[in-house]
């Protein structure tokens, strides 16, 4: 039987996400991305599912930490992102990272090859035409201007937006080993790790304290004029911004010592910088939590003060982008189709989730949404009490309207235990629930191969 087929746009983690869950329902799908036709600021290559940020998927412990759950839990759901990162994996201590040229080529390569997925390159300048009956926008944090302003003027409401930003990225050998160190935080080996997967540049109390000051007084990007008023998110915030709440703040963050031992000195360091690795050949590293907007020129300058990179040559420098989202419980419906025009479905980062997996996971249930509607099938949601589920929940009905931000996955999301379990166990508790329960949810049957 021939189905109608389903028109995403956006090529993604969530749209490719989406075109990979359809098509293995037997329904076609067009794929729609303006790269390379139409550039951003923020990418550098035409492939899909690029990753323009880090190249860290996060925390892959499904016992104990919600990201980590959502990796298992999308990996039993025949995730093409997921299953993607764990092939072109490298590693990252406790942390799923990917080597990310390799990992966009892959997925690239898979929906270029799936016999009814039809990718096509341009841009969609405003709302779909009318004949495009079944939908998913999945255009993420960097949607054209043209679509943005139609979707506002659709709504009625203005889109809010915040800042997100890149990390620089250095080449390995320019790093001084006489000072760096490699180890992972707890000597934890993570996925495909040996508990040496980070490099280490440590402080003491007065490289800190110049370090700090050099980042507050160094020369900042200027904000355009319609940037000026866009709030950060939390989960993201450059490492200025971040150095400006005080003088411990980054010694509490991405800068925090505990867990790490320098065998160079008997000294505990004060402060440590931690770069991960960014490609399956170790040579290029990024550093960690240092997304920033300082401009090129001061990046170079301020980050060869780190011990370890007083000579480092960079790959890729930090950047900063504007991005988009919807105050999703206020106009999408539980299906996650815009209220104000149903034929119209809203997948990944633009749905108010924050973080690769959690876009790639909306891309999953969406692709699972729409290939229902193009069967004429009723769409199961997935029990709240899973990090999928709870995930969807939160931006359709969970969130307050009025405060709504954007939200990473984590298990206060969760429903509740029956019971009271104090400390890690509680963690685990949640995990084991929600794994017992997408075991009886349909949906996840016919996805998994």
């Amino acid at each position: 039987m021939k189905y109608s087929a389903v028109h995403i746009i956006g090529g993604g983690l969530a749209g490719t996400e989406a075109a990979w869950q359809i098509s293995r329902r037997g329904v076609p799908v067009y794929l729609h991305e303006m790269r390379p036709k139409r550039p951003t600021d923020a990418h550098q290559t035409d492939a899909l599912a690029e990753l323009v940020c880090s190249n860290s998927f996060r925390s892959d412990d499904a016992e104990y930490n919600a990201v980590g759950l959502l990796h298992e839990e999308m990996r039993r759901c025949g995730s093409l992102i997921i299953s993607t990162a764990d092939r072109h994996k490298v590693p990252a201590g406790g942390a799923l990272a990917v080597d990310r040229d390799a990992f966009s080529s892959a997925v690239t390569k898979a929906l270029s090859t799936q016999e009814l997925v039809t990718v096509q390159r341009g841009e969609i300048n405003g709302l779909p035409p009318d004949n495009w009956a079944n939908v998913i926008v999945a255009t993420g944090p960097l949607t054209s201007a043209g679509l943005s302003t139609a979707i506002g003027n659709l709504t009625g409401e203005d889109s809010l937006a915040f800042f997100d930003a890149i990390a620089p990225v250095v080449y390995t050998d320019t790093i001084d080993f006489e000072k760096a160190w490699y180890q992972s935080r707890y000597d934890k080996p993570g996925p495909g790790g040996t508990g040496k997967d980070y490099i280490n540049c440590p402080m003491n109390r007065d490289e800190y304290s110049r370090f700090l000051r050099a980042l507050l007084d160094g020369e900042k990007t200027e904000f355009k004029k319609w940037e000026a008023d866009t709030p950060y998110f939390e989960g993201c915030l450059p490492i200025e911004v971040m150095a400006s709440r005080g003088d411990n703040t980054l010694r509490y963050g991405p800068m925090k010592p505990i867990g790490l031992t320098n065998p160079r000195s008997a000294e505990k360091p004060f402060a440590v910088v931690q770069l991960r690795q960014d490609n399956k050949h170790a040579t290029l590293y990024n550093i960690v939590g240092f997304q920033t907007k300082l401009k090129y020129s001061e990046q170079t300058r301020v980050f060869r003060m780190i011990p370890g990179l007083e000579n480092a040559s960079f790959a890729r420098l930090g950047g900063i982008h504007r991005n988009i989202f919807l105050n999703s419980p206020r106009l999408l419906d539980n299906e996650l189709r815009l209220n104000a025009m149903p034929r119209l479905r809203f997948a990944g980062q633009i749905t108010g989730v924050e973080g690769y997996v959690e876009s790639a996971a909306i891309g999953l249930l969406a692709g699972h949404m729409a290939a229902a509607d193009a069967l004429g099938e009723p769409f199961n949601r997935p029990p709240a009490t899973t990090a999928l589920g709870a995930l969807l929940d939160h931006i359709t009905a969970g969130a307050v309207r009025e405060t709504f931000q954007p939200m990473n996955v984590n298990f206060g999301l969760f429903p509740p235990l029956e019971r009271r379990i104090k400390g890690r166990e509680r963690k685990k508790a949640y995990s084991r629930r929600a794994l017992e329960d997408l075991q009886r949810w349909k949906n996840c049957s016919f996805a998994a191969e």
